[in-house]
């Protein structure tokens, strides 16, 4: 129940695959805490951020810990069932990124997805438009993949304020 150094872009830690978890225990009550603690404190700290991945701060264990306007989301063990045909472009950044610049990546416009809560217990959710383009890039994490990984040209790249100029 702390707040975790990020890992930033070229660290190592951010293409390693995480694990399947297994064990829904007081170890894993904490690494939430610690993700939900290191979220707030990149919101304060940078005004922006909705979501943050298990691995982004050492844990390498399939975790999800989303809120925005204190509505409050946790998938565990997530898995895409199911992503639309449409696909929309956005300039998507990251906390490993410092949130210093954005990048132009494609996404479903809706996606379905399959997790667990706290307790285990199993639900699916549909998602769209940001939320379906923000789960698929906290997901993209759980795999050793970054939002860097989907650009379809290096010219897709904008600086924070660039961004908060022509796009916010």
């Amino acid at each position: 129940m702390a707040v975790k150094k990020i890992y930033k872009l070229g660290s190592k830690v951010l293409r390693k695959k995480s694990e399947k978890v297994h064990n829904f225990d007081e170890e894993l009550k904490s690494k939430v805490e610690d993700l939900k603690d290191t979220l707030f404190n990149f919101q304060k700290d940078y005004g922006i951020g909705r979501a943050i991945a298990a691995p982004q701060i050492g844990y390498h264990q399939k975790i999800i810990y989303f809120n925005k306007n204190d509505k409050e989301l946790l998938m565990i063990n997530p898995k895409i069932l199911e992503k639309s045909e449409e696909t929309f472009e956005v300039w998507d950044s990251c906390f490993s990124f410092d949130v210093s610049f954005f990048v132009k990546v494609k996404r479903a416009k809706r996606i379905k997805v399959k997790y667990q809560d706290i307790e285990g217990i199993a639900h699916i959710k549909e998602f769209e438009d940001d939320l379906s383009e923000l789960f698929q890039h906290e997901i993209d994490h759980l795999y050793g993949i970054l939002a860097t990984d989907h650009l379809e040209s290096n010219k897709d790249i904008i600086l924070r304020e660039v961004w908060e100029e022509e796009y916010k």
